[in-house]
């Protein structure tokens, strides 16, 4: 569901998806499909088996990852139009092999502010940083 939520958030901002396997899901399940509603057709979908697929296929700029543990909140950085902005699952984060490839200063994090709260809802995140990147782009203008 939160993977149909967050497709919703990448047609309404006309961002790109880019799912990297292996999926715990197929994305074709009535709860994918249903919580993105009939926007899917909308929806710029890139499937790849693999990061490194990933990486060959979107050539992007600069890689963000968005983890409870960054190093930086997601405001302190300045997002270009081809970054790319990685989330992990929501119960298991970004794969460590992935992440030991990067700087420390790449990973950022969402302020949370009660000790006994440790991540927020996966679509949420993504929301709250997809809208800064595209705030700090002047939404596309």
């Amino acid at each position: 569901q939160n993977t149909g939520s967050i497709a919703r958030s990448c047609a309404a901002t006309n961002t790109e998806l880019h799912l990297v396997g292996p999926l715990g899901f197929k994305i074709t399940e009535k709860a994918v499909r249903r919580a993105g509603l009939d926007y899917w057709p909308f929806v710029k979908l890139f499937e790849h088996d693999s990061f490194e697929q990933y990486l060959a296929k979107a050539e992007p700029d600069k890689i963000w990852f968005i983890e409870t543990n960054g190093t930086k909140n997601y405001t302190q950085v300045k997002f270009g139009s081809n970054d790319a902005i990685v989330f992990g699952q929501e119960t298991k984060g970004i794969d460590p092999e992935i992440m030991s490839r990067y700087e420390p200063e790449q990973v950022l994090s969402i302020p949370i502010f009660c000790a006994g709260v440790r991540s927020l809802n996966l679509s949420n995140a993504v929301s709250i940083v997809l809208y800064e990147a595209l705030r700090q782009q002047g939404f596309g203008g």
